[in-house]
């Protein structure tokens, strides 16, 4: 029980070293919140009365385990556990709740795939009141005489459980209970998804927020931002990186549209840097705030730090790279050379032959032909394009020299290579 999580003790009363009642006793101090069921042979009404007095909720005699199916048994047990769950409000409907208790506390997580069973778990007045506005959101309703010992314990939980906050409700009069589960799945998605902070987990909220407000997501910020990530060298500039971190939050897109954004970033990041230093930047697992993204966020750019190394360029040429980069990847179909790029972005060809290499790991046209061939790949794998058309729209304009080069990188011609890894 010290080493793991358990719901529910089972216990004979008979035992050597300690007997049930004492192992109830112990267990009753160190895991208050555990449901226990006691087993055994003894019929005596004193033993039953003692279990049931140190929190048994079930006395099971062992010779009911020959009449009664144990599946049977266990059902009984949870149904009275959850009747004790379910308790605190035997006897108000929400909206009394609400009109009859002064102070109201919301225990909230952020992480929808736990299900979190402590709330039922705390052991508050039997008067305080405890409803369910969703899953992951419990909603307790105190008198002004259990404020304290109220807040006192739902804080210090809040405190010891991850990825949760507690709100302290005021202008909850006149309000009904649909109201108050409408607003808090409205200030949970909008409000709270982006401003949880792991160091504030105790927060005053008034109902009269107006949480409700739609915005329309801005196409052109949206776009502009992604433009940010994608052709910046956020990866070492400071002020870049918490600029877009800020312009990102800014646009307050619902959670699936966060996702996607993210998503679709990913993608174009590998895309860019792919047969490069670089590792592979993988999507974050688990969207739970803003807070969370931003951790992910700055994860990347210190792992792209560390594969580069500390530039010995400046922030200028760092960026020139970055467009050099971008260039190959948009202007795949053109015969781009070192030299071309170099005097698009005023730069000498050898100075910048030599930053190229230096900063991405590849000299100029080996990063291009690696480019070219791996979209040549996908061309040969998701279309019935001939060859020849491959070919051009990768930069080569004699097939026969685009065969030659694809078979050097890839060891089979590019007919093979679409036969074999098709079939696969």
């Amino acid at each position: 029980m010290e080493s793991h999580s358990v719901d529910l003790l089972l216990t004979d009363l008979s035992m050597p070293v300690m007997s049930g009642i004492e192992l109830m006793r112990f267990a009753r101090m160190r895991f208050p919140h555990l449901h226990m069921v006691v087993l055994t042979l003894h019929q005596d009404f004193e033993y039953i009365q003692e279990a049931l007095r140190l929190g048994a909720i079930d006395y099971i005699a062992k010779v009911q385990m020959e009449e009664e199916q144990f599946e049977e048994i266990l059902g009984r047990i949870a149904a009275r556990i959850n009747e004790q769950r379910s308790q605190s409000i035997k006897s108000l409907n929400p909206d009394q709740a609400i009109a009859e208790n002064k102070f109201g506390y919301v225990l909230l997580s952020l992480n929808h795939e736990i299900d979190h069973n402590w709330p039922h778990e705390l052991q508050l007045p039997a008067s305080a009141v405890m409803m369910e506005a969703d899953r992951n959101c419990s909603v307790w309703f105190a008198k002004e005489e259990q404020q304290s010992e109220v807040f006192e314990t739902l804080s210090e939980k809040v405190r010891l459980e991850p990825e949760s906050v507690l709100l302290i409700l005021s202008d909850k009069d006149g309000y009904s209970w649909k109201d108050m589960q409408r607003w808090l799945r409205v200030y949970k998605e909008k409000v709270l998804f982006y401003e949880y902070h792991p160091d504030h987990k105790i927060i005053n909220v008034s109902l009269s927020e107006d949480v409700n407000v739609h915005t329309e997501t801005d196409e052109s910020a949206l776009e502009k931002v992604k433009e940010g990530w994608l052709f910046s060298t956020w990866f070492h500039n400071d002020t870049t990186f918490n600029r877009l971190i800020h312009e990102m939050k800014l646009l307050r897109l619902q959670e699936k549209q966060l996702i996607g954004l993210l998503y679709s970033l990913v993608i174009e990041w590998n895309r860019r840097f792919t047969q490069t230093q670089l590792s592979k930047i993988l999507m974050i697992n688990n969207v739970h705030s803003w807070f969370h993204v931003e951790q992910w966020l700055s994860k990347i750019r210190t792992g792209i730090q560390e594969s580069i190394g500390n530039p010995a360029y400046s922030q200028e040429i760092m960026d020139c790279i970055t467009k050099a980069v971008s260039m190959v990847q948009d202007e795949l179909s053109e015969q781009l050379t070192a030299a071309e790029v170099a005097q698009r972005l005023n730069l000498s060809r050898g100075y910048f032959s030599q930053c190229f290499k230096d900063i991405i790991g590849k000299t100029f046209n080996e990063y291009s032909r690696s480019i070219r061939i791996e979209k040549a790949k996908e061309y040969l794998l998701n279309t019935n394009h001939t060859i020849v058309w491959i070919a051009e729209q990768t930069g080569y304009s004699d097939e026969k020299y685009f065969s030659r080069i694809f078979r050097e990188l890839t060891g089979e011609l590019p007919s093979e290579y679409r036969q074999t890894h098709r079939m696969n």
